[in-house]
């Protein structure tokens, strides 16, 4: 019996994409089949290799991650799938679950957490990183609960408690291999998180990230 999990991952950063294939193929039973930049981009490509797993990228271009599970749940396709984001939202948790989404994990996730989501979710599970569980709670637990975005998603810069610690430790001078033997992960790991909180934050270089966390107050 073939148990190889096939995979389409979308991304429009090929950074991102390179790190999460690395990780993947290094697993015996996962193989990437196909790979997209964009929503419209991934909408072809699942049609064309019909993969197990498609791993999305919740904002993109030409088609954001949401709306390619919509098109997809519309068609009557029922890919298994794993949004990928960088964001804690509320609203981006809870519209991707009405979506169709199975699972929702955040970058910079660990290498252990991402391949859990991977196998959890392919074979028929649902799989929700720690911090988004409690959202769920949450609403759960209050059904009635609104859902209030003070500020749009471009404008968001509330960060999370990993960003937080990788924040305190950049400015303090580390580099990517001290932060990574600091917080226990990986090299690669905490590249995509400093990549994710600088991009987060619309900054350029430590000095801006200095100046924007003085201002907002992030520490």
């Amino acid at each position: 019996m073939n148990t190889t999990i096939r995979v389409v991952l979308t991304d429009d950063h090929v950074f991102v994409r390179d790190g999460i294939k690395s990780l993947l193929e290094n697993e015996a039973n996962i193989i990437v089949v196909g790979e997209a930049t964009d929503g419209a981009e991934a909408l072809k490509v699942v049609e064309e290799q019909n993969p197990d797993l498609l791993i999305l990228d919740i904002r993109m271009p030409n088609l954001t991650g949401i709306e390619v599970v919509e098109k997809l749940r519309g068609q009557g396709n029922l890919v298994k799938i794993v949004m990928l984001s960088m964001h804690e939202s509320e609203e981006y948790v809870l519209k991707s679950i009405k979506a169709g989404a199975d699972g929702y994990l955040l970058k910079g996730s660990s290498k252990e957490e991402f391949l859990k989501a991977v196998h959890t979710v392919a074979n028929g599970g649902k799989y929700f990183s720690g911090d988004i569980s409690s959202i769920l709670i949450s609403q759960l637990s209050n059904p009635l609960a609104k859902i209030e975005n003070k500020q749009s998603f471009e404008e968001e810069t509330i960060i999370t408690k990993r960003e937080k610690e990788i924040l305190k430790l950049l400015l303090a001078g580390n580099g990517n291999k001290e932060i990574a033997e600091a917080l226990d992960i990986s090299k690669r790991t905490a590249e995509v998180h400093r990549f994710n909180l600088m991009k987060k934050l619309k900054v350029k270089n430590l000095m801006e990230l200095s100046n924007k966390a003085n201002e907002l107050a992030l520490l």
